[in-house]
């Protein structure tokens, strides 16, 4: 018995002496198991560690400044509105303003190139995307011809949407006399500590006097009139008048910023008399200057609405306060519409948009996807006279944490106009139900509700 028993390896590894040869082999691989299970345990608690730390930075990056309710007992039809609005956000609202909608890169691509040709001064142009192809071409062959005539083209582009930006294209503008920067980096060996920190801004402002801004960027998706999926659905506006000196007060901030120039004199800030009848301001956003003035602009319009209120965004993620305020405008007989993309160019933002539609779907907001192609759109339209229109998303990010700007207007003629672009979306949308949001299914639901812990970041 004893015998068969020692062949047993269980028996064995504990009554037969190990041979000399097997035992440092043994006891090697008994200390590399221990190393090993320690190396794996001390992995875990790293990650465990990164995990936290980014979720406490998420938390800290979030939009939070404001957490009470927002309160109005006025209109933004009310003379109370600009008054108050102006300087909360340190931008007084100026009147004498012609305000131009332009709807898909058909219409506003050959009117800004236009502007750009006509140019005799000065160009400042900031974007976020720049990416070679057709549009980008022509953009660099108009601003080149003008620096070469001796105007001064300042163009500032985003390190982040730039990434596809072509090295050739650079020297081929900076060869014509176009002063080329990107932000936060006069150099490229300059150091930008905080990465996720990025201008959003989209300007384009000649000679101190025709200025444009909205969400499209100088890209080929921004071709075509959004009548595939390979173009974007996008708002663009063309503006005269006195807004435009706070349209180049915005841009030589980030200018100065990156530069440490600073951008002076009237062939920047030139004497404007008044080209319209609109009431409008522009508002910069971003860390450091003015942090939180786009979110506390939506927020003030959309507290100060009696009738109706159309979102138009590409990418809404509301936070805790703001769908408080949605729910709160529909409590007082608000009508209440959002427009957001079928089609998104990030499956995990849209799982983050989705985790935020609950509460206000249940409210009676009434909520449709876009069909035709990607919607690009950053817009908003409060009570049939303010329009809202720029750079900025409805989410933490372009609330806190990049560089944006918006234009606010205050005219019944244009916000007709939008609302026309608005009911026209919604022809070639489809309206979602809370009963099919509800009946979504499992996998989509737990994907929307991971993805939007992260909201803070989109």
């Amino acid at each position: 018995m004893i015998a068969v028993l020692e062949k047993l390896p269980f028996f064995r590894a504990r009554t037969r002496t190990p041979r000399k040869k097997k035992e440092p082999v043994i006891i090697e691989r008994k200390q590399h198991g221990r190393a090993t299970s320690s190396l794996h345990r001390s992995r875990w608690w790293i990650l465990l560690w990164v995990v936290l730390g980014c979720g406490a930075y998420f938390w800290y990056t979030s939009a939070h400044r404001l957490q009470v309710p927002i309160q109005a007992n006025f209109g933004p039809q009310s003379a109370t509105f600009p008054d108050t609005l102006g300087p909360l956000l340190g931008a007084d609202f100026s009147s004498g303003n012609s305000v131009q909608t332009l709807i898909n890169g058909d219409k506003f691509f050959p009117v800004m190139l236009e502007a750009i040709r006509g140019a005799q001064r000065t160009i400042t142009l900031e974007t976020y995307i720049w990416a070679p192809g057709k549009i980008s071409d022509e953009f660099i062959e108009a601003l080149s011809e003008r620096a070469r005539s001796g105007v001064k083209v300042h163009v500032l582009m985003d390190g982040m949407g730039t990434l596809k930006f072509r090295h050739e294209d650079r020297v081929r503008m900076e060869q014509a006399g176009i002063e080329l920067v990107t932000y936060g980096r006069a150099h490229w060996y300059d150091i930008k500590p905080n990465i996720s920190h990025r201008t959003h801004r989209k300007l384009l402002i000649v000679d101190g006097k025709i200025g444009f801004t909205g969400g499209m960027c100088i890209d080929d998706h921004w071709l075509g009139n959004a009548d595939s999926t390979k173009v974007w659905r996008e708002t663009q506006v063309r503006v005269e008048g006195p807004v435009v000196r706070q349209m180049q007060a915005v841009f030589a901030a980030n200018w100065l910023q990156t530069t440490t120039k600073l951008l002076q004199g009237e062939d920047y800030f030139p004497k404007i008399s008044p080209q319209g009848n609109s009431l409008a301001q522009c508002i910069k956003s971003g860390p450091g200057e003015g942090t939180e003035n786009v979110r506390l602009s939506y927020l003030c319009a959309i507290a100060a609405a009696r009738k109706s209120i159309e979102i138009g965004n590409a990418y809404f993620v509301p936070d805790d306060l703001a769908i408080s305020m949605l729910v709160a405008a529909r409590q007082r007989g608000v009508r209440v519409r959002i427009i957001v993309p079928a089609i998104n160019d990030s499956r995990i933002g849209r799982a983050v948009s989705r985790s935020r539609w609950g509460k206000l779907l249940a409210a009676g907001v009434e909520f449709y996807e876009y069909l035709p192609a990607m919607y690009h759109a950053k817009t908003m339209v409060v009570d049939d006279v303010l329009v809202t229109v720029g750079s900025a998303n409805f989410d933490n990010r372009s609330f806190s944490i990049n560089d944006e700007v918006a234009l606010n207007v205050l005219d019944r003629d244009v916000a007709r106009t939008h609302l026309q672009a608005f009911e026209d979306d919604l022809r070639h949308s489809r309206p979602l139900s809370l009963e099919e949001f509800r009946n979504r299914s499992i996998f989509i639901k737990l994907a929307d509700h991971f993805f939007g812990l992260f909201r803070s970041q989109f």
